[in-house]
């Protein structure tokens, strides 16, 4: 599969806050997206993804009904679900480090703190885009490989207990 470009992609925006859809889709135009489609939570985006496939997924934290934890989980564990590998880019205001390790662990490929820059949210897309990360699915897990940097074999022993299966 070969990346992405920006001006490839169809973007589905998820945030509570019209004005804040408004503004991402401004930017998101701006840089070339060819398209792009918004939801005011995560239930909403559920909705919207039976019948579009998003290439990449903005996503705020704390929506009404379903935030942006819920949905993450949802889609990456629903392995009947078409849109469970796209990308997916948490864009939110509450960036303690706590908040930020659980996005990680819930599966997104990338996060970002508000206020946001037309610059920072290109640099986050072309990351996703251009040097996606593999998928993995373990136990208790669904989501881009967590490690950056794939360092060369370690010396000794395998010692985890099972190896995770890579998917993408």
């Amino acid at each position: 599969m070969t990346a992405k470009t920006i001006q490839e992609t169809n973007v589905l925006v998820i945030d509570d806050d019209r004005h804040m859809r408004s503004v991402i889709r401004n930017v998101l135009f701006a840089l070339g997206a060819k398209d792009v489609i918004d939801a005011s939570d995560g239930k909403q985006a559920l909705e919207e993804m039976k019948t579009v496939r998003p290439d990449l997924i903005l996503c705020d934290l704390k929506m009404e009904p379903m935030g942006g934890f819920e949905f993450v989980h949802q889609l990456r564990t629903d392995a009947d679900n078409p849109n469970r590998l796209v990308p997916i880019i948490m864009v939110t205001a509450y960036a303690e480090l706590e908040t930020v390790a659980r996005a990680r662990d819930t599966g997104i490929n990338e996060f970002m703190a508000k206020p946001l820059s037309a610059a920072a949210l290109e640099k986050r897309i072309r990351r996703v885009l251009e040097d996606p990360r593999g998928f993995v699915e373990a136990e208790n897990f669904a989501g881009p490989d967590r490690r950056r940097n794939v360092k060369g074999a370690v010396g000794g022993p395998e010692r985890r207990e099972k190896d995770p299966k890579f998917i993408a």
